[in-house]
């Protein structure tokens, strides 16, 4: 008896298929390329001031500049390599926390269970913006002195990856990852846990119980492969979750700190500048812009993995 049912045949030629999904895929593509190579490949330093402010979007300038004569399109890249790398990696910590618990909860089931979800549902009470902040408040100033003092320097061949004090910079970024991706897990580990309890009661796993396996490997081998499709779903929606409270913070003057940008401290200041006198509409319509169209795609591409991943499409 086959101990996992996989993603039904055919759920990548359904995702193909769907213009949807194409065209998703191809917007986050291309807005994760520039990410990663458009600041080396548009050579404009988004830290450079100049007496050029408040220039319009033109040739010279493609989405204009700042207060600070500062090239717009090269803080929209550089805001995009912060926030995609806070919105990823804050998911994964997300994804992997949650659906540990998630599964341990629905495997183990009865007094351990209910304690398990209590303690979720006490979490879920907590407000987040309170959490985070606190998080960052208390932990920033000893997380880097602890880096200053880090000398372990994990190194390939001759190639230092990295010191301690070359992260004090990032301390913040580095905090707002962990911060983000321990609170956006409740839903996950709620998603799991029921998918669990459903599946753990069947032929297939009794079976494997009967062939005396452990716990882990049914786990990890049984019950964990049955659900990857949902995980996968969700992570997708997950993602621009943690990235719009990262910008909520950053817009707060609460996340990513200048020098450096995200998306959301771009448009705390395009939101500044915005008033019926004079308006700069470029330093908010833009970074708004690139945000949405990101958060969009990733919201299309969720929908259209769930309905190629719907064991029921196989009909």
């Amino acid at each position: 008896m086959s101990s996992a049912t996989p993603p039904p045949p055919g759920a990548w030629e359904r995702l193909r298929k769907n213009p949807v999904a194409v065209g998703t895929m191809i917007i986050l593509g291309l807005i994760i390329l520039a990410a990663v190579f458009g600041p080396s490949l548009y050579r404009v330093d988004p830290h450079a001031t100049s007496h050029a402010q408040y220039l319009p979007p033109s040739r010279e300038h493609f989405f204009g500049t700042d207060n600070n004569g500062r090239d717009s399109l090269a803080r929209i890249l550089e805001g995009a390599r912060i926030s995609l790398l806070v919105g990823f990696s804050g998911a994964f910590i997300s994804l992997f926390v949650g659906t540990t618990y998630g599964l341990i909860s629905g495997y183990i089931g009865g007094r351990v269970d209910n304690i398990m979800m209590r303690f979720v549902e006490i979490l879920y009470a907590l407000p987040r913006l309170i959490i985070l902040i606190l998080f960052t408040f208390v932990f920033d100033k000893h997380f880097k002195t602890w880096l200053t003092e880090l000398t372990w320097k994990p190194t390939i061949g001759n190639f230092v990856l990295f010191s301690g004090p070359d992260l004090v910079g990032y301390s913040k970024i580095i905090i707002l990852i962990t911060a983000l991706g321990l609170i956006e897990w409740l839903t996950m580990a709620r998603i799991v846990r029921g998918q669990v309890l459903s599946l753990k009661n069947l032929q297939f796993v009794t079976a494997a119980r009967s062939l005396g396996q452990s716990h882990t490997r049914i786990i990890i081998r049984h019950l964990l492969p049955n659900i990857v499709g949902i995980i996968i779903v969700y992570l997708t929606l997950t993602i621009p979750q943690v990235i719009l409270d990262e910008s909520f913070l950053s817009f707060l003057g609460l996340g990513v700190q200048a020098p450096q940008a995200s998306w959301g401290s771009l448009l705390s200041d395009g939101a500044q500048v915005i008033n019926p006198v004079k308006s700069y509409w470029w330093l908010l319509v833009y970074p708004a812009l690139v945000m949405s169209v990101t958060l969009l795609a990733l919201n299309f591409l969720g929908d259209a993995l769930r309905d190629a991943l719907d064991p029921r499409a196989r009909r």
